[in-house]
């Protein structure tokens, strides 16, 4: 995880930042995150910036963030593609949400399974899950 995606639901004020979900396990056990360690951080359809680790336990880890510069510009491109297999999918999803992508056009094709179309993985919930993943790794 390069950036740290935030939520408003995240917040407990302005400028502080409450984590209990799985972001917390990721950064206490892969990252090894200490206090005082800067990290960089995002509001997802917003700003970024920087937080700061000021409180870190098991249960949470609490964050002063300072969120004052612009995200990348999204590539000015339309990926149209034939629907994928559904695993491939979820790959797919991550890396062009990774790369910037903004607009996406999945259709159907001579070679594209009919049954791929009723996949759970293109239930709305599963789809955005794929391009926060993505968009988590584009820093």
């Amino acid at each position: 995880m390069n950036l740290l995606l935030l939520f408003p639901q995240d917040f407990i004020s302005p400028e502080r930042v409450i984590l209990t979900d799985h972001r917390l396990q990721h950064l206490v056990s892969i990252k090894k995150i200490k206090l005082n360690e800067q990290l960089v951080v995002g509001l997802v359809n917003d700003q970024v910036g920087h937080g700061t680790v000021i409180a870190i336990d098991d249960q949470h880890i609490e964050l002063l963030i300072q969120l004052n510069e612009e995200p990348m510009p999204p590539l000015p491109v339309h990926l149209i593609l034939a629907l994928p297999r559904p695993k491939m999918l979820k790959r797919i999803l991550q890396t062009i949400s990774a790369m910037g992508v903004k607009h996406l056009s999945l259709i159907h094709s001579a070679k594209v399974e009919k049954s791929y179309w009723q996949s759970p993985w293109l239930e709305h919930d599963k789809i955005q899950q794929h391009l926060i993943l993505g968009r988590a790794r584009s820093l």
